[in-house]
């Protein structure tokens, strides 16, 4: 009987951790709009992590990452540098604004194994950032597996703002695809009243389209979640892999200078 209760506990707690924790691919840049007489270089961060939370997993360095600019795609793969995050590894480089337009920062992991839930992550995850005036293009596809499709300017956003995106895979919309989302908590000021609203959870309608509106300024984390159409072996097993379209949004407070 005892072993019966034990076992029934740790059920109980994986389900309730389950509920608390989200993971996220994270592509933070130091600034999502750079104006003139901004400094030319900005700091963006890859990692791996639980955001709301704090909690920071180790991370290889990504299968791919660059930037796509005026139509073109550049590797960044060779720039990237080992750093931390969350007192975990992770990675960053100093990327150069040279000219006006949109900048849109694309990450590929590797395969994350979640023994918890007997399955494979990939979190695609991508950011936008504008420069010197130029905002054309905010709302085109970056070509990944997954991803999220603004549907409205991905910056320049107000917190209470309504913020929407499609969630595509294979370049098709994704019918009612769950999306998690998460705040970026790096001064470590907010706290959840409750394991629910650690990670918010909302749906895509018919068309893949979901609408969020988020209550403060900062990073937003928004991660729609889907299964692949092919497998990855563990221990000699096929198993699912959980493709992520993920993207960052920051929202600014109205007297925010």
């Amino acid at each position: 009987m005892k072993r019966h209760v034990m076992i029934f506990a740790a059920a109980i707690f994986l389900l309730l951790s389950g509920t608390a924790s989200a993971h996220f691919g994270m592509v933070i840049p130091s600034d999502s709009m750079v104006m003139h007489g901004d400094g030319k270089n900005i700091l963006v961060t890859i990692s791996f992590s639980h955001p709301m939370e704090m909690m920071g997993m180790d991370m290889v360095k990504p299968k791919s990452f660059g930037v796509m600019t005026g139509g073109k795609k550049q590797d960044l793969i060779p720039d990237l540098r080992e750093t931390k995050v969350m007192g975990h590894k992770a990675w960053e480089l100093a990327y150069g604004i040279k000219r006006p337009g949109l900048y849109i920062f694309c990450m590929e992991p590797e395969p994350y194994w979640e023994q918890a839930e007997d399955c494979f992550i990939i979190h695609y995850t991508k950011t936008i950032v504008t420069a010197y005036g130029n905002d054309e293009g905010w709302d085109q596809e970056a070509g990944l597996k997954t991803e999220i499709v603004p549907l409205a300017r991905p910056f320049g956003l107000y917190a209470g703002n309504v913020f929407q995106g499609i969630v595509k895979v294979d370049g098709k919309p994704v019918p009612y695809a769950e999306v998690e989302i998460e705040y970026y908590n790096e001064d470590r000021r907010s706290a959840a009243p409750t394991e629910y609203m650690v990670t918010q959870v909302t749906k895509a309608d018919s068309n893949g389209v979901f609408t969020y509106a988020a209550p403060r300024s900062g990073w937003w984390g928004f991660a729609a979640l889907s299964t692949a159409d092919f497998k990855l072996e563990h221990n000699g097993q096929g198993k699912d892999v959980e493709i992520g379209a993920v993207l960052w949004v920051k929202f600014h407070d109205w007297n925010q200078k």
